[in-house]
C-alpha cells in the first residue's frame, strides 16, 4: 500500500505537533501559507495562499441551485462494481474520493463531490482535475492547502463548501467533550465518543471516512432520503472498485466500528426529521447493523 504524501508533509506533520502540542498540532493542516476567512449565511469566505486570493468558501445550503428531493452518497468501495448507477438520477449523487471515476461517463453531473483526506490529492490529483468548472466541491481543510501546493489556480472556478473538524476546527484550539457539550447544533454519545453536527456550516464530525462528514451535509440538505453505494466498510482491505494491485492505504478497517456507529446516530438523526436512510451494497458492513439491502441499482446477474 502507498499513500504518496510528501515526505516533507510528514515532516511538517511531526515538527507541529512537537512544537505546539496535541490540542493544535492539526495546525498542519493549514501550514505553511493557507489561511481561510470563513464564509457567513450571507457572506462567501475567502481561501487565500501565500498572500494571494485562490478561491471563495461558500454556505452549504447557499451552494446548492436547489434543495436536493433525494441524496445518493457514492463512495468507492468494491460493491460499486455491482451496481448500474446510470439508473440513478445523476443530479442527486454526491461522489466521493475515487467516485469521480464515474463522471463524466455514468454520472455525468453530480450533486457535488467530497473529499477529505489529502493524500488522496496527492495521489489522484489528475482525477480531481477532471471536476468541473461550478461543481460544488466539500473540501477539508487539508485538502484545500494541498491543492494549493499543486495547483493554486484551480479553486478559482469552484464553489467551495468548507468540511470543518468540529473536534479540531480551523484557527481553534482541539475542543474536549466538555467544550462540545456547549455547542447547540452538537449531539453526543454518553461517552462522547459518537458525534453529529446538525449545522455541518459551524462544523461536522469526522469518523474515519469522508462519508460520515458527507452524511451530516445531506441530513442538513433535508431531503426524503439518504442512499448509500459503495459504502462497504467490511472490506476495505481489498482494492477499491477502480484499483488493482496499486491500493493506496486506507485508514478505514482500523475505524470500522467508530464509522459504523456515527452512521448510526446518523440515520437515527434523520428518521427524527423524517429522512429515509437506505444502503445499497449488499457487502456492506451496514446490512448487519440494521440498515439492511435495498437493490435498487443491483446489476442483473
Amino acid at each position: 500500500m502507498i499513500s504518496n504524501r510528501p515526505f516533507s508533509r510528514s515532516c511538517i506533520k511531526i515538527a507541529v505537533r512537537l512544537l505546539l502540542g496535541r490540542s493544535r498540532a492539526h495546525v498542519q493542516d493549514w501550514f505553511p501559507g493557507l489561511k481561510l476567512e470563513l464564509a457567513t449565511a450571507d457572506r462567501d469566505g475567502t481561501i487565500k495562499y501565500r498572500g494571494e486570493l485562490v478561491g471563495r468558501l461558500t454556505c452549504p445550503l447557499r451552494a446548492l441551485l436547489e434543495k436536493p428531493a433525494n441524496v445518493l452518497i457514492v463512495g468507492s468501495g468494491p460493491s460499486v462494481a455491482r451496481c448500474d448507477l446510470t439508473r440513478a438520477d445523476g443530479s442527486s449523487c454526491l461522489l466521493l474520493n475515487g467516485a469521480l471515476h464515474l463522471f463524466p461517463s455514468v454520472i455525468a453531473k453530480p450533486l457535488a463531490i467530497a473529499i477529505e483526506d489529502e493524500r488522496f490529492i496527492w495521489r489522484h490529483f489528475d482525477l480531481v482535475k477532471r471536476i468541473p468548472a461550478g461543481c460544488v466541491c466539500l473540501m477539508s481543510v487539508s485538502v484545500i492547502r494541498a491543492i494549493c501546493e499543486l495547483d493554486r489556480t484551480w479553486l478559482r472556478d469552484r464553489p467551495i463548501v468548507l468540511i470543518d473538524n468540529v473536534r479540531k476546527p480551523y484557527g481553534v484550539a482541539r475542543r474536549d467533550t466538555a467544550d462540545l457539550r456547549k455547542l447547540p447544533y452538537v449531539r453526543l454519545s454518553e461517552d462522547g465518543d459518537v458525534g453529529f453536527s446538525e449545522d455541518p456550516f459551524a462544523g461536522i464530525f469526522q469518523a474515519g471516512s469522508v462519508a460520515v462528514s458527507a452524511a451530516q451535509f445531506a441530513v442538513a440538505w433535508r431531503p426524503r432520503s439518504i442512499g448509500f453505494v459503495g459504502i462497504d466498510l467490511s472490506n476495505a482491505d481489498e482494492p477499491r472498485y477502480y484499483e488493482t494491485t496499486d491500493k493506496a492505504y486506507s485508514g478505514i478497517v482500523a475505524a470500522q466500528k467508530r464509522i459504523v456507529d456515527h452512521l448510526i446516530m446518523t440515520r437515527s438523526i434523520a428518521a427524527e426529521n423524517g429522512i429515509e436512510v437506505v444502503n445499497h451494497s449488499p457487502i456492506s458492513a451496514l446490512v448487519g447493523m440494521g440498515f439492511g439491502y435495498d437493490a435498487t441499482f443491483a446489476k442483473a446477474e
